[in-house]
């Protein structure tokens, strides 16, 4: 695209804004035809050149004053410098004058034009200078007197005030460029900021493909997780608000870390309670989004663990997990209106996860019979009870889901956890790098040697209160 339909199509005229001439050239052969016929004294043929090229330039000024720049009327144009260049057989000083005037306007033009504009002016030029030396044997003399310096005057001052509005236009848009980037910049960030109240399965497909957002939602078989903590409502009466705060988005922090790592769809935080599902936008399968969303359950759960153990440390007791899963067919979308939408679930099964949430006890996770047979094979889980849970006519077989220990093949488990008071080993050979082994055996066998050099304080202290005793006897 050429230089100045550039600037056009960045900055579109305004209504009721009429388009400059960008044909400034034409001006310049009206002047040169009509200098030409005074200098060769109104001879036949500068009359002829002043017909053959006034006609033309004065429509082209007529017909393009309120139209934007085209390749036929730079060519035109081209065809019409050309044509004076080689009537006066190729004077130098006017020559070179209207040569650079056709040099703008080729630079001007679009790149796959150039060329051909080009081709148009040569030829031109050379099949008039052989009709004007066929007209006339004599050669023209237009290389002394007034006229070469007022024709090279008149190009290099439309040169310059074609390159002086280029100039503009490109400070113009330079300062455009500038307020747009700084625009974009404030809506990215501010962007930046809003999709963290949005999940990215559903933000990024609306960014990538700029489709339209619009109430609408389906019927899919998805897994639904509802979690939250036991016993903060009693903690949250003997803490200040900011203890709570604390606590609460320590907890949001680690737990969202671990469904963005499973890839889940984080709907909403109710309380100090979450829910995710699995199996849109993205499904990779019914059985495993099932085995996906019990695993997230069980990351969880180890996290909690580690939560309590630095909380207990803090003088906080008593924070459990509990989960509640199940899978089935619920209607997903958004919701709402056309001012404001929620991407969310709605369904019986979205009810079925919440009572099982409800009904678990500290750190249980509870699935649903729809669950259990797609995950049976993979966890150890044991059967509950048939519940009944409020708003559902008929019991629901409930199944308790336990950390992986050995499966069925006797191969060792990815996992190590145990809790003590004051003691909490939590091994996931998963996320375990192969340069991290020698740091975490170097750690264990430091808290070896401090478990051993406690140990023989117990045994000397204990030793010492039997020889007292003894003594105290004799």
């Amino acid at each position: 695209m050429p230089l100045s339909e550039t600037f056009k199509s960045l900055t579109p005229l305004k209504a009721g804004q009429t388009c400059r001439f960008d044909y400034p050239e034409v001006f310049v052969l009206i002047l040169t035809v009509i200098l030409l016929a005074l200098h060769f004294e109104f001879r036949p043929p500068a009359m002829a050149l002043l017909v053959i090229v006034t006609l033309p330039s004065l429509m082209i000024l007529i017909y393009n004053y309120r139209r934007q720049t085209s390749f036929w009327t730079s060519s035109i144009v081209i065809i019409l410098l050309s044509v004076v260049i080689g009537t006066l057989q190729f004077c130098t000083v006017i020559s070179l004058s209207l040569v650079s005037l056709i040099g703008i306007r080729i630079i001007f033009s679009r790149p796959d034009n150039q060329l051909r504009l080009i081709a148009v002016a040569l030829v031109t030029a050379i099949i008039f200078y052989y009709v004007s030396t066929i007209l006339s044997s004599n050669e023209l003399d237009c290389a002394n007197g007034w006229l070469p310096p007022m024709v090279m005057l008149s190009s290099m001052t439309v040169i310059l005030c074609q390159f002086r509005r280029m100039y503009q236009e490109y400070t113009g848009y330079k300062a455009s460029a500038y307020k747009a980037k700084g625009r974009v910049r404030t809506m990215v960030s501010v962007i930046n900021k809003l999709t963290r109240f949005v999940p990215p399965q559903i933000w990024e497909p609306i960014v990538k493909s700029d489709s339209p957002v619009k109430v609408s939602n389906k019927r899919a078989k998805i897994t639904i997780m509802f979690s939250d903590i036991v016993g903060f409502t009693e903690l949250s009466d003997s803490l200040s608000s900011d203890n709570l705060a604390d606590i609460l988005n320590t907890y949001m922090h680690c737990m969202t870390s671990i469904a963005d790592k499973h890839g889940a769809v984080l709907d909403k935080f109710i309380g100090d309670g979450m829910v995710c599902f699995f199996g849109e936008p993205n499904s990779r399968g019914s059985r495993q989004d099932a085995l996906d969303c019990v695993a997230m359950a069980i990351d969880m759960r180890r996290e909690m663990r580690t939560l309590r153990q630095k909380w207990r440390l803090m003088g906080f007791e008593g924070l459990y997990i509990r989960i509640g899963i199940t899978t089935g067919y619920c209607h997903v979308g958004n919701f709402g209106s056309n001012s404001r939408l929620s991407y969310t679930i709605i369904g019986k099964e979205a009810n079925l996860a919440s009572r099982l949430e409800a009904c678990a006890g500290k750190d249980q996770i509870l699935v649903s019979e729809s669950t259990y047979d797609y995950i049976c094979h993979n966890y150890e889980c044991a059967h509950v009870a048939a519940l009944c849970l409020k708003g559902l006519d008929e019991k629901v077989n409930a199944w308790q889901v336990f950390d992986p220990s050995t499966d069925t093949s006797g191969h060792l488990s990815k996992w190590v956890d145990h809790t003590l008071p004051g003691f909490n080993l939590h091994l996931n050979f998963k996320d375990m790098k192969d340069n991290d082994y020698q740091d975490i055996r170097a750690r264990l066998n430091f808290a070896l040697e401090r478990i051993e050099q406690e140990e023989e304080k117990i045994v000397t202290s204990t030793a010492v209160e039997s020889k007292r005793e003894d003594s105290n006897r004799k």
